[in-house]
């Protein structure tokens, strides 16, 4: 009896140590944003704030730039989720129905460019972004973010699709629909699931985008929040922590308000619709 209580208690300390290391970072950046420039330096470091102030949400909110990278970082998640929902339900629903010479091959061909680190692919898109003009526009961010998220979400609801009997959509056909409409009518609202998943998917990896936005685009009016954050508040000589770390928590809002309400559709859309083959 003794040795099972000590496994729990074990247990119990090591969850704990782990939900520690796991949330300490979070703490420490909400600390960070609410100190001044002056105190976030200071030796030893101040686990407890003292002094605390929210000049820091003052000055980024005061601050016109900070607003126009949250406005570019809305508009730019919000068009690539669309455009990734509608490519990826076409796509999935393509390789699910139709079966083909090659299909198979394509399918892994297409989910293997997941396998390169975005860098590999920086030089060719930005030769080819720069040739058709599409330099400092929204539409560079949203088709670079877009390629990021399709394999992924085209693999996720080809899952779903194949859950879906043949015969529904055959039924659907003798009562006269057609595809189209059987498929928005009727297949669609039964994977609802993937569907919610695979648009938290998409507008995570766009709302935490650095890479494409620093690089596509070089004017300030123009750029998203975390490579706007960058070169803004992380200068040469002087590193503004108060100012990027109240950033980093006014960005990380919308993902925080994702994850409490949509959790158990993200967790459902990426288990069961990627378990059946």
């Amino acid at each position: 009896m003794k040795v099972k209580v000590s496994n729990k208690v074990l247990v119990y300390l090591g969850v704990v140590a782990i939900t520690i290391i796991f949330i300490f970072p979070i703490y420490w950046m909400i600390l960070t944003s609410i100190k001044p420039n002056e105190a976030i330096l200071r030796l030893p470091p101040q686990f407890i704030p003292k002094g605390a102030t929210l000049n820091n949400y003052k000055n980024i909110m005061g601050d016109g730039k900070f607003v126009v990278f949250y406005k570019n970082n809305v508009i730019v998640s919000t068009v690539t989720t669309l455009v990734t929902l509608v490519l990826a339900v076409f796509a999935s629903y393509a390789f699910s129905r139709f079966r083909f010479r090659g299909s198979r091959f394509l399918q892994m061909l297409f989910l293997s460019t997941q396998m390169f680190p975005a860098m590999t692919l920086l030089i060719a898109l930005y030769n080819m972004y720069f040739k058709l003009g599409l330099l400092n526009t929204y539409t560079a961010l949203v088709l670079a973010c877009s390629t990021n998220a399709l394999p992924m979400s085209v693999w996720i609801l080809k899952g779903f699709f194949d859950t879906i009997p043949k015969s529904l959509e055959e039924a659907a056909y003798i009562d006269g629909s057609s595809k189209a409409n059987t498929l928005f009518r009727v297949i669609l609202p039964l994977i609802r699931p993937g569907i919610i998943a695979v648009g938290i998917y998409s507008f995570l990896i766009s709302w935490e985008d650095f890479l494409w936005g620093l690089t596509l685009v070089n004017k300030t009016e123009m750029r998203t929040l975390a490579s706007g954050i960058a070169m803004t508040y992380l200068g040469e000589y002087n590193y503004d922590w108060g100012r990027v770390m109240a950033s980093a928590v006014t960005a990380a809002v919308p993902i925080l308000i994702i994850f409490i309400f949509l959790q158990k559709y993200i967790i459902s859309g990426l288990t069961a619709g990627a378990v059946k083959e």
